[in-house]
């Protein structure tokens, strides 16, 4: 009897606990520099010494991440792997965030040969020469990011991102995330891009219901020469 009293008991915790939850939601977006605006022929692009510069469309910029950036109470490990594809000589998705912890597998969905491998700090690995005879796996188990390339292929890059926890979203087309049932308490998101300096803000998340964040990330912060 005592013991049918403590898994019940267990079991009111465990949805008491769950229900002390609630969900982080917003948008994120670029910012173009800060300055007068171009000029119609296209400013210093348009320059001979610039002229095989990429010129960035800030609007167009995509794989934004949103996650919260703390380590937090152990969590059971995702129960499925995420996979990065090889396809059309390039990887999808190009920005991968994973929790600390799984694993990635690796198909090569191609006719051709291509060599999976990363010199990265937070993980190093080479998976060599392959088609689609094998599907290789990688355990990322640091928190950090890891760049990875084809050796044979030099445009082929992608990024795996590995967060603290599994609280976090990759934005949609228009720039908005959701972060569901995360654990009321004060928490610092972060909101990622490759190629744009982070924001981090001090979040307090509800014991139910949404709290509802924005960021625009870009160059204004840095310092002027």
């Amino acid at each position: 009897m005592m013991m049918k009293f403590m898994k019940l008991a267990g079991l009111g915790l465990a949805a008491v606990t769950a229900s002390l939850a609630g969900t982080i939601e917003g948008t994120v977006h670029a910012t173009p520099p800060p300055g007068p605006p171009e000029p119609a022929g296209g400013g210093a692009y348009e320059s001979r010494r610039y002229k095989f510069a990429e010129k960035v469309d800030y609007q167009r910029l995509r794989d934004f991440v949103v996650y919260i950036d703390q380590p937090m109470a152990a969590v059971a490990p995702a129960a499925h792997a995420a996979v990065t594809t090889q396809r059309d000589a390039s990887f999808d998705p190009h920005v991968l965030p994973v929790a600390v912890g799984t694993t990635v597998r690796w198909p090569n969905e191609d006719d051709i040969y291509h060599n999976v491998y990363s010199d990265s700090e937070v993980k190093q690995f080479d998976l060599k020469f392959y088609k689609q005879e094998k599907v290789p796996e990688v355990v990322f188990d640091q928190v950090g990011r890891v760049d990875v390339f084809c050796a044979i292929h030099a445009k082929m890059h992608c990024i795996v991102l590995v967060l603290p926890n599994p609280y976090f979203a990759t934005a949609d087309a228009k720039g908005r995330f959701v972060i569901r049932d995360v654990p009321a308490g004060t928490y610092k998101l972060r909101a990622w891009h490759e190629r744009l300096p982070g924001q981090t803000k001090e979040i307090v998340v509800p014991a139910e219901g949404a709290v509802r964040v924005d960021f625009a990330l870009g160059l204004g912060g840095l310092p002027k020469n």
